[in-house]
C-alpha cells in the first residue's frame, strides 16, 4: 500500500529506532553519537536524525542547532543540516519539534492524536532525500509516539530495526525488558543493546574506571539472546561538548552562528574518547543491520506469498 509516508521514505535504506524503557539513561546522547559516528565513518554516507520526543526535544541543543527555524520548499520542509558549514555536500539532516517552537522553553501539551499527526508530518512532509540511515530518537517507554511510528512506517517495515539503551542498574534493566517485550510484540527487529553510563572516563588521563555498577546490560543481552553492542562510560568531555552550545539569542549571531557551532560539534566529537569507544558499536550496527533487513524482506515476502495462495486465512494471521 502506497502512502504519503512510504513515498517520502522510499529512498531511505535503513531506519533505526533508538529506544529505552526508562528516561535518564542517555538515549538521546546515544542517538546523537550514533548519527555522528556514522557520519564520520564514511564520507559517502548520508544520515538523518529525527527527534520524536515531542515533549522533551534535546537534539537541537546537543548538536548546537538551537535557534534554527524550518524552511518550507515546494517539496516540503527542509531539514536542518548540522554540517552545512563544511566544505562538502551536507550529509547530516536533522528534524525536531524544537525547531518549530517560538521559545525553546515552551512546553508541548498535546494529546495522542496531535502527537500522531506531528509524527506523520515529520515522516511525510520533510524533504529527507536519499539517506543511508535515518536515526529516530524516541521518548522513554512504549507510548503513542512508538505506536504512531510503527503505524506510519508499516509499508517499509523490512527497513526498520531498533537499538535498546539501558544503564547497568537493576531498575533500568527492568524497564529495558519492557522495551524488549514491546519490540517482540510488534515484530520490530533489535540490532542489539547498549549499556550506557557504564564506568567513568577520567578527564585527565582518559582511563575508564568502574565507579558505579557495570555488566548488567551485557548479562541481559546474553540472557535474552540479543547482540551486545557495547558499553559506554560517562565521559565529561562528551557532556561538556553536547551541553556547551549556547542559544543564538544569548550570544548574538542568529542561525549563521548556530550552524557554525553545529559543525564545530561534529569536528570536536571525533576527537573525544567517546567517539573512539563508540566506533566499534557502529561497526557492529552496520554489520548486523544488513542480514536482519534481508531476513525481514524474505519473511514479509513469504507471508505475502502464502496469503496470495490462500494458505493463510484471517483466523491464522
Amino acid at each position: 500500500m502506497t502512502t504519503p509516508v512510504s513515498r517520502r521514505v522510499k529512498s531511505i535504506k535503513h531506519i533505526i529506532i533508538v529506544c529505552s524503557g526508562k528516561g535518564g539513561v542517555g538515549k538521546s546522547s546515544v542517538a546523537t553519537q550514533l548519527a555522528l559516528s556514522l557520519h564520520a565513518s564514511s564520507p559517502n554516507l548520508h544520515i538523518g536524525l529525527l527527534d520524536v520526543d515531542l515533549t522533551g526535544p534535546s537534539l537541537p541543543r546537543m548538536l548546537g542547532l538551537d535557534g534554527h527555524g524550518i524552511h518550507q520548499s515546494s517539496d516540503g520542509w527542509v531539514p536542518v543540516y548540522a554540517d552545512a558549514y563544511g566544505q562538502d555536500v551536507p550529509r547530516l539532516a536533522c528534524m525536531s519539534i524544537g525547531f518549530l517552537l517560538k521559545n525553546r522553553g515552551d512546553s508541548v501539551v498535546w494529546r495522542g492524536p496531535k502527537k500522531n499527526a506531528m509524527i506523520r508530518q515529520f515522516l511525510s512532509d520533510v524533504r529527507w532525500g536519499e539517506l543511508d540511515y535515518l536515526i529516530i530518537d524516541t521518548p522513554p517507554g512504549t507510548s503513542d509516539e512508538h505506536l504512531s511510528l510503527l503505524e506510519h512506517l508499516a509499508p517499509v517495515h523490512s527497513r526498520l530495526s531498533a537499538v535498546i539503551v539501558t544503564t547497568p542498574q537493576a531498575v533500568a534493566l527492568l524497564d529495558a525488558m519492557k522495551c524488549l517485550s514491546f519490540t517482540r510484540a510488534v515484530g520490530l527487529p533489535v540490532l542489539g543493546l547498549i549499556e550506557n553510563m557504564s564506568g567513568y572516563v577520567c578527564p585527565c588521563c582518559g582511563e575508564v574506571s568502574n565507579v558505579f555498577s557495570m555488566g548488567g546490560g551485557e548479562e541481559m543481552a546474553k540472557r535474552e539472546g540479543l547482540p551486545f553492542l557495547g558499553r559506554m562510560p560517562l565521559d565529561p568531555e562528551l557532556v561538556t561538548l553536547l551541553d556547551a552550545a549556547e542559544p543564538p539569542g544569548e550570544t548574538g549571531g542568529g542561525q549563521e552562528q548556530s550552524s557554525d557551532k553545529a559543525f564545530e560539534v561534529i569536528e570536536k566529537y571525533r576527537k573525544t574518547t567517546s567517539a573512539k569507544l563508540f566506533a566499534p558499536i557502529v561497526d557492529k550496527v552496520v554489520d548486523t543491520i544488513g542480514p536482519i533487513q534481508v531476513a525481514q524482506e524474505i519473511m514479509i515476502g513469504d507471508t505475502a506469498s502464502a496469503q496470495g495462495n490462500g494458505f493463510l486465512t484471517q483466523d491464522t494471521c
